[in-house]
């Protein structure tokens, strides 16, 4: 179950990205985080009504208020802009593999502070995984070496690149606060902390609109701008509710490297609606179905492989092997 809903909070957050990325070409980030993030809130809070989870937040004490609340920043507000900085910078499709390292982030905290450890399949799953994005990253190369003539848009690399990491940082704490925050509750402790994280996120970004003078800017925003964003904000919402879910019936190693799954339905979204704004390449390709057969190790325990395959018996150390 675990698996599946963060195989659906990968495609709802591929599409996302692909929504927000028509967004900036007309808007600007800043207005498109003043939509995505505080709709996130009502969609939250239907599906706690719609689930019954509001008496969740009884439950709650103050550490899992603190923690979901630095998720939702570290996730919803510094996450997202910096993604969404560098998908109005490179695209979604070169932005895409450079994110991808959040998967060490969360894995690496995963194993440090939830005691949480890796077995075989979830190692040649995690390989195969960030293999598959790193396959494209020559795109990029060849790319700026070449020009940009065919084009819709003129990348700007450093600041994709910068940001691109940035967001993977975010991405990769966040998983491990939510998890912290999710020792021991139900699914239901999961939707009422995701609409926590989303509540902090969403008053972060409305003090920092007046704040910053952005008020003016925001009310311009372009109603074309405004129609992806609205959308993009619907999907991430949705995005962010499954993985919360996700997290409360799976482990941060099995979720996390799932997600990154996103990059193969980003490909797929961008090519539908954005072929012209975005880069495409066939190591793209391949590295989807290397990213694929990683999901497929990671959604596979060792029992299962032990009974379908008559391995020999040399290769038992191999397979009882956990870390640390």
């Amino acid at each position: 179950m675990g698996g599946l809903l963060a195989l659906c909070a990968a495609a709802t957050f591929a599409f996302n990205n692909t929504l927000a990325r028509r967004g900036v070409l007309t808007g600007s980030v800043f207005q498109a985080m003043a939509i995505t993030v505080p709709l996130g809130v009502p969609l939250m809070l239907v599906a706690a009504l719609i689930f019954d989870a509001l008496p969740a937040l009884n439950d709650f004490t103050l550490t899992n208020y603190v923690f979901f609340a630095a998720a939702g920043i570290a996730h919803f507000v510094f996450g997202r802009y910096c993604n969404y900085r560098a998908v109005k910078a490179i695209g979604a499709n070169l932005s895409g593999p450079l994110t991808e390292v959040s998967v060490l982030f969360a894995l690496v905290f995963a194993v440090t502070l939830l005691g949480e450890k890796l077995t075989i399949m979830k190692v040649i799953g995690i390989a195969l995984i960030l293999a598959g994005p790193l396959l494209t990253v020559e795109k990029s190369i060849k790319l700026k070496a070449a020009g940009q003539k065919d084009l819709g848009f003129t990348p700007h690399f450093v600041e994709g690149y910068i940001f691109s990491l940035l967001a993977a940082a975010a991405y990769g704490t966040s998983p491990i606060l939510v998890r912290m925050a999710l020792e021991h509750a139900n699914w239901h402790a999961s939707i009422a902390g995701g609409l926590v994280s989303y509540g902090a996120a969403a008053l972060v970004v409305l003090v920092a609109i007046p704040l910053l003078g952005q008020v003016k800017h925001v009310a311009a925003m372009p109603g074309e701008a405004m129609k992806w964003f609205c959308w993009a904000g619907f999907f991430v919402g949705l995005s962010q509710l499954l993985r919360y879910i996700a997290l409360s019936f799976a482990p941060v190693s099995v979720v996390s490297p799932i997600q990154r799954l996103s990059l193969v339905f980003r490909l797929v979204f961008s090519y539908m609606l954005n072929r012209r704004y975005e880069v495409f390449d066939s190591r793209m390709i391949v590295g989807t179905f290397v990213s694929l057969l990683g999901a497929v190790f990671l959604s596979m325990s060792i029992d299962n492989v032990r009974d379908v395959l008559d391995l020999p018996t040399w290769m038992d150390p191999l397979f009882v092997w956990t870390w640390p």
